[in-house]
């Protein structure tokens, strides 16, 4: 059986932040998925809301990519691209009602990092565990 690999791409508004924690649930209840769903989802919406929020640039897309890792025991990466070249910094001390979602995310998170793509932008990767976080 081949490794769950699913990707799609989202117009740059606050409605596909919807859409993705949707399609995500679906996507890892229908691989039956053997983690925590429900981080998966929070993860996804933080990312995506976070590239729709900092990342638009008109004539561009958001990108959500979800892979389970079957050599990994079964670790889940969500990937969130965007045209912006800018990393994300984690606020261990957010204040106000912004700058928690990536505090949150690193949370629920096994590795949370972000690199640069080939053709334009940058990917925010996050990989999950199934079982207990080992950072």
């Amino acid at each position: 059986m081949p490794t769950p690999d699913w990707s799609m791409s989202y117009p740059m508004t606050p409605r596909s932040v919807r859409l993705a924690r949707t399609h995500t649930r679906r996507r890892l209840t229908l691989w039956n998925w053997p983690g925590d769903i429900e981080d998966a989802v929070l993860v996804t919406s933080e990312l995506v809301a976070n590239a729709v929020r900092h990342g638009r640039r008109p004539g561009h897309e958001v990108w959500l990519r979800v892979a389970v890792d079957d050599e990994k025991d079964s670790a889940l990466t969500i990937d969130v691209s965007d045209p912006v070249l800018e990393f994300p910094v984690v606020n261990q001390a957010p204040t106000g009602e912004s700058g928690r979602g990536l505090l949150v995310v690193s949370g629920v998170s096994e590795s949370l990092d972000w690199f640069l793509r080939d053709d334009i932008g940058k990917t925010v990767r996050v990989q999950l565990a199934v079982g207990p976080r080992t950072n």
